[in-house]
């Protein structure tokens, strides 16, 4: 009985796209589709080659990358391949001329979304360059629980930042978010992100007027939902979401709040169609991540995951998320493979006792999949939990995600209280591109890799913590430098890298960094302008150097160190706290 049922099936599918030979085409799912009633299809239409000038166009990069892109595949000896050449013009307006009305195309999967009519489905089937055809899955996103409950704002009013001061930066409320990785001691170092591209995926970012990104460097924009350059409010969803991701991650407002890489330069991408409960917006993120490649990111930072939908829509589940079944996980780690660290949020599914929950693209190989800790640094009940399916430890590192201060889309000056792993993602993508700062020639895994190794649960990871918490300055001093693709005449003479601990009570070491050989003189001054130290007066070559600076016997305060030669100076200011 169930062998003539399924004959039934096929045969009536058979009829319905009028040329069985061309079955083997479509996937189950389409055929699922079809045998439904379906009239009209949201499809992947893969395409089986990328025409006959692909050694031109394999020889001649600077005809669809940026100067940038292909200069960091140079730096990790990346070498352009097949999935780096665009799509075959004529084949994509041959679809258009059978009629399938184009969404998005892929370079990396050498596909095209589209919607079909059922109708039209031997047309496609029978060109010759088609490969396959199978639906897109619909899903929804997970958005943090704190967004649907939120928590009262928080009033500047008798904010006076740090009680103490402690670093050289004042964080106010946003220290404790941040201290918990070790991230103001790194930026006590000199790091906040410089040269460091991230490109962030997000539903919209409706308050780019905000105080906190006065300062911030953001270089382009696209939203991939209306194909337009406007990420903020508008036709299909509002940016609420994004303002919130973007702020905890590039804040600069001392005082209140600072993020981790407040100093990089940023790609904005809206990727989700907020307006609509039944969002396709699988092909928007794999657009938004070849379209941030192009433009040479480092680092993608995404707060949003994908899992189920109510039927009939096809779905994700947590059977899927083995790293290989999503399109939005095959297009992530594609994407490391190009050179891109990419930082993703575990999702806000709480725990299972029996199965994932997890959502792609987190299950990626190579995605570096984020949790949720709370100010105590323990896992918040939200924060989604592994294995994936097959039996990768995931998440792969915390940060903290709970009740994190971020700016409020309400006004150019509010800020709130949010909390998921929509939060903890970019500070941790932060503090990734902190490391890559310090440590420029990590490829992505070794990135990854380094976090994992100097992270609170890296002796025994498990599927509620991954590795544990990010503890970047350890990371950044047991991960050794390299300085191999430098070209020397680029390096400044001599910098101050700054000074741990501070505040330090009764010493510190005071750390710089000499790019040729130079006479230089290490000083430490009150800030009186009187004379307290000579650490060191001699010639240097080029390296990293230490000094201890003892200040036992002297007053809490402030105190100047002062390197220079004959020409400049640089200056660092350290507190000794009593």
């Amino acid at each position: 009985m169930i062998k003539k049922v399924l004959l039934f099936v096929v045969l009536i599918s058979a009829v319905q796209i009028s040329a069985q030979s061309d079955m083997t085409k479509l996937s189950a799912k389409v055929i699922n589709a079809v045998n439904s009633g379906a009239q009209s299809l949201d499809v992947w239409i893969d395409l089986t080659d990328k025409g006959n000038e692909t050694a031109y166009l394999m020889a001649n990069p600077d005809l669809y990358l940026t100067q940038k892109s292909i200069e960091r595949r140079k730096k990790y000896g990346i070498a352009i391949n097949y999935t780096d050449l665009p799509l075959n013009d004529s084949y994509v307006s041959a679809l258009e001329e059978k009629g399938a009305v184009i969404r998005k195309k892929s370079k990396w999967l050498n596909a095209v979304s589209a919607s079909i009519k059922v109708s039209d489905l031997s047309r496609f089937t029978s060109l010759s360059f088609v490969k396959k055809i199978d639906l897109i899955a619909k899903m929804k996103s997970d958005k943090p629980k704190s967004f649907e409950e939120p928590l009262p704002e928080l009033s500047k009013s008798g904010n006076t930042g740090n009680p103490v001061p402690q670093y050289n930066l004042n964080y106010g409320e946003s220290l404790a978010q941040l201290e918990i990785s070790q991230i103001p001691a790194v930026h006590d170092l000199g790091y906040a992100g410089q040269g460091i591209t991230i490109a962030m995926m997000d539903a919209g970012f409706n308050k780019l007027s905000h105080e906190v990104f006065d300062s911030m460097n953001v270089a382009h924009t696209w939203d991939f939902v209306n194909n337009d350059p406007d990420v903020g409010d508008g036709g299909m969803g509002n940016g609420t979401h994004g303002t919130y991701t973007l702020s905890a991650i590039g804040s600069y407002k001392q005082g209140i709040l600072v993020g981790p890489a407040y100093r990089s330069t940023y790609l904005l991408a809206k990727t989700e169609n907020t307006d609509s409960e039944t969002p396709l917006e699988e092909d928007n993120w794999i657009a938004a991540a070849e379209w941030a490649d192009s433009l040479g990111a480092d680092i993608t930072s995404t707060s949003l995951v994908y899992l189920d939908f109510d039927p009939p829509y096809v779905s994700y589940t947590w059977q899927d998320m083995d790293g290989n079944t999503p399109r939005i996980t095959r297009g992530a780690d594609l994407a490391v493979s190009k050179g891109i660290a990419v930082f993703n949020s575990a999702g806000n599914y709480g725990f299972n006792s029996d199965h994932n929950t997890i959502a792609a693209p987190a299950d990626g190989d190579s995605v570096i999949t984020i949790g949720s800790v709370t100010i105590d640094g323990l896992r918040s009940g939200f924060s989604s939990v592994g294995n994936t399916v097959d039996g990768r430890t995931k998440p792969d590192l915390m940060a903290r995600g709970s009740s994190v201060i971020s700016a409020s889309p309400s006004s150019n000056s509010s800020y709130t209280y949010t909390s998921g792993t929509s939060l903890s993602c970019p500070i941790a993508a932060g503090a990734g591109a902190l490391l890559l700062q310090a440590r420029p020639h990590l490829t992505p895994i070794q990135l990854r890799d380094a976090l994992k190794a100097n992270a609170t649960n890296s002796n025994s990871p498990n599927r509620e913590y991954g590795w544990g918490i990010i503890k970047l300055l350890d990371a950044i001093n047991n991960t050794p430098s390299s300085n191999k693709d430098e070209n020397p005449a680029e390096l400044k003479t001599f910098s101050l890298k700054g000074n741990y601990p501070n505040p330090f009570n009764p010493s510190t070491r005071i750390r710089f960094e000499v790019g040729v050989t130079a006479d230089l003189k290490l000083e430490v001054y009150n800030t009186s302008g009187e004379l307290i130290a000579v650490l060191a007066n001699q010639t240097f070559s080029a390296g990293v150097y230490e000094y201890n600076f003892n200040a036992q016997g002297l007053s809490s305060g402030v105190y100047l160190v002062r390197l220079s030669n004959l020409t400049e100076n640089k200056m660092l200011k350290i507190t000794l706290l009593k």
